[in-house]
This record gives C-alpha cells, sequence and structure tokens, in this order.
C-alpha cells in the first residue's frame, strides 16, 4: 500500500521498537553522513530540492548508502505531495490510483506529486511503462531507488525522463561517524544505555560493513543486545569476541545477478589476457565463494581459450572443456581446483586473438554479401538436372593431385580475400 509523505516519522510506540538503523535514519540534509555531492550545503541538488523543482531522478547505488535516506529526507523538506511504493509488493493498480489523486492535487491544488518506488529494477517493463506518460505530462515527478545499474534495469523510455543519481558506498571512516552517532543519541540510539565499545572494536564493525551503513548498525545493535551487562549500573561492554559470534559468517560481498556479477567477470577475463594467473585465481574465488554458477565460470573460459588463446596454443580449448565436463560431473566445492587449473592455464598460455579477428571479418563479410551465389563448381549435383545445369562442374577433388590445387573456394566477389 502507498504511504503518506510522513512514512519516515515512527509514533513514539513504534519508535522505541524499530531497528536501531530505523531510528537512526537522517531527518534532514544536515545529519546526512556521507554522498557529499548530493546532501553538500553547496550541492545543486540540495538547492534543488530546498527549492522545491526536485526532478524526476534514479538514486543508484549499493545497499545501506543513503538512497531511501534522500527519499524520505525531499518527504520533509519538498512541498509537494509525497508518495512511496515498494516495488516488490505495488503494481500497475497502485499506481494508477496514486495518478489519480495526484491529478486532483495538480487540478484543485496546483499541489504536485512525488512518487518514490524503492527497488526500482522489481518492477517489470509493463509496470514501468505504466509510469511512462504521467511522468510525461508532469502528473508524477517520478522518483526511484535501485542498486541495479539502472540501463539494464530500467526501460529506456523512462531512464531518459529521469536524472540518475549514484551514490557512493560509505567510507569506513563515515561509517564509524554513523557508529558513534547511535552510541551518543540519547533520543533515537543508544545514547542511554551506557554501552562501552573500544575504537578498535568500531573499526571492525565499520569495516566488516562494506560501506552500507544499514549492515554497520545492525552489528552493533544485535551486539549491544548480545553483551552482557555486570549489575545493574554497569555499562554493556562490546568485544570483538561479542562481534564475531552475531556475524557467524565470513563478510563476502559478490552480486552474483547485479553489475557486481559483470565487473568481476570482466577483471577475470582481462586478468587471463593479461597472463596474470594469481589476479585470475583471486577473481575466480571471489565468484566462486560468492555462490557463482560455476558452469558460467567454465563457459566463459571455454570461449576465452578460443577468443585468447586460439592457435597460439590448441591444448588450451582441451583444459577449458575438461574442467567443463569436470563442473558437470562433480560440482561445487570439488570442481574448484579443476576451474582453477583451467584458469592457470589460460593465464601461462601464448596469447592470440587472430581466430576471433577472422571470424570477426568473415561475419561481416557474410553479412554484406549474403546473395552471393556458391560457385557452380562447388556445387554438389545429386541430380541429373543439376549436372546438366553444370552443378559440380570442373571441380577439382584434392586427394587425386600430389601438387598443389589452383581452385578457387570463395564466392566471386571475394576472391582473394583472407583472413587468416
Amino acid at each position: 500500500m502507498p504511504q503518506d509523505r510522513l512514512f519516515g516519522q515512527l509514533d513514539p510506540d513504534v519508535q522505541g521498537h524499530a531497528p536501531l538503523a530505523d531510528r537512526m535514519r537522517p531527518r534532514y540534509f544536515d545529519e546526512v553522513v556521507g554522498q557529499e555531492p548530493l546532501v553538500g550545503a553547496e550541492s545543486a541538488f540540495r538547492r534543488l530540492v530546498e527549492n522545491d523543482t526536485v526532478p524526476s531522478c534514479i538514486f543508484w547505488g549499493p545497499p545501506g548508502t543513503g538512497k531511501t535516506t534522500l527519499a524520505e529526507v525531499i518527504a520533509r523538506t519538498s512541498q509537494a505531495e509525497f508518495v512511496s511504493l515498494s516495488a516488490v509488493t505495488a503494481g500497475v493498480s497502485d499506481i494508477r490510483r496514486i495518478v489519480k489523486t495526484a491529478e486532483e492535487q495538480l487540478k484543485f491544488n496546483r499541489k504536485r506529486t512525488i512518487l518514490f518506488i524503492d527497488e526500482i529494477h522489481r518492477f517489470n517493463k509493463g509496470q514501468q511503462d505504466a509510469l511512462l506518460p504521467h511522468v510525461e505530462k508532469g502528473t508524477l515527478i517520478f522518483m526511484g531507488a535501485t542498486t541495479e545499474n539502472p540501463s539494464f534495469e530500467v526501460n529506456q523510455a523512462l531512464l531518459s525522463r529521469a536524472k540518475v543519481f549514484v551514490l557512493s558506498s560509505l567510507t569506513e571512516d563515515q561509517v564509524r561517524t554513523i557508529l558513534n552517532n547511535a552510541l551518543e543519541d540519547k533520543e533515537r540510539g543508544l545514547g542511554g544505555l551506557s554501552v562501552v565499545v573500544t575504537p578498535e572494536v568500531l573499526d571492525m564493525i565499520a569495516g566488516l560493513a562494506d560501506g552500507d551503513a544499514r549492515a554497520a548498525l545492525n552489528t552493533l545493535e544485535m551486539s549491544v543486545q548480545a553483551s552482557k551487562r555486570q549489575g545493574k549500573t554497569a555499562a554493556i561492554v562490546v568485544d570483538k569476541a561479542t562481534v564475531q559470534a552475531v556475524l557467524q559468517r565470513s563478510h563476502l560481498k559478490y552480486d552474483k545477478k547485479g553489475e557486481e556479477h559483470y565487473n568481476v567477470i570482466s577483471a577475470l577475463h582481462k586478468s587471463l589476457r593479461g597472463s596474470d594467473a594469481d589476479a585470475g585465481l583471486y577473481w575466480l574465488a571471489r565468484m566462486l565463494e560468492g555462490g557463482e554458477d560455476p558452469m558460467y565460470v567454465a563457459r566463459r573460459l571455454v570461449r576465452f581459450a578460443s577468443e585468447d588463446v586460439g592457435l597460439a596454443d590448441p591444448q588450451a580449448m582441451v583444459q577449458a572443456v575438461t574442467a567443463m565436463q569436470a563442473v558437470q560431473l562433480l560440482g561445487m566445492p570439488e570442481c574448484n581446483v579443476h576451474l582453477a587449473q583451467a584458469t592457470v592455464y589460460l593465464a601461462k598460455a601464448p596469447k592470440s586473438n587472430t581466430l576471433y579477428v577472422a571470424y570477426g571479418q568473415a561475419s561481416s563479410d557474410a553479412r554484406e554479401t549474403s546473395d552471393q551465389p556458391v560457385p557452380l563448381h562447388l556445387r554438389n549435383a545429386p541430380t541429373k538436372l543439376m549436372q546438366e545445369l553444370g552443378y559440380g562442374k570442373d571441380y577439382k577433388y584434392n586427394p587425386k593431385f600430389k601438387e598443389p590445387v589452383d581452385q578457387e573456394y570463395l564466392p566471386p566477389d571475394l576472391k582473394g580475400r583472407k583472413y587468416l
């Protein structure tokens, strides 16, 4: 269901039970930590919001970097009506209902409506298309948030009408500032609990958060809840062992469905092309340990074996295909060593893109000369009529000749063309 412009303001009773990350969410630009190009006092975006001329826009960035926070700050700052939807639960009927109300607001109160859609990448093409005409007419100011590359996940028509603002992962210093704010804030944070966290433990939490403020605050809150208080008046001391027990896992960042997927496979490919076996193993491990489908990796290695090694070492294809067969037979985790072997072999193999370039030239010629007939002497003649028409006439059967055969195998317009 849509939420109104106060969707960031919790009832006091609810506020006390809300997660620390929600309670500490910034309310105004000056409370936001990080994203200085957007929230800084002199930033163009902040002036647009404060002048109530915010454009249709998309906030793109990793989790916990402030996309929803910016939307809530805008909701408090702008004079426009503000409605929030989650793409996970909303549908076209919700959009229609909001558009109807927005049209009435514009007609009777001369007030525009900002529609914020969290996780816009989860809207399908039909849902995104339903927004388009109303954004074009100005009935709605569209605002979206996504962790996925909008170039892949948002319709080009809608994307062309929205300014994309890129949010960066927070630095460890910025995450540490957010944690300290939560520890000191007596109204919304942990300031009234006498919590003691050493700088080393804060560094640990900030480092494991990977620039995600929400993850850092959740870890801090759970660590405080899991720590023992020695006596009613004693402080709650959070130590490293408690933080490790709360997390109970190694922290590996890899989005196997999003842009990071393409970034890492690109890094693997380029490392192998550059003959850096160590980097190749690292990027391979990043994918496999992050949950990537090993068959996807195997297929990429098979492709690389011909595209970048090719005839410089035909054994590379054998290594890559054998590794792929091992993946099919064994699966993870047993097949990781086979993929590692193929990766190292391909990295150390001599490189040649001759086949790749040659095929590219041949495919270009094939597209441009698809009307060229097959030369008569290269055609089979299984019927008498075809023989009478000259099919196969003057063809020289190579095994009959000891010396090289002078015979043209390309169409007339490509006579003499060389690809290799």
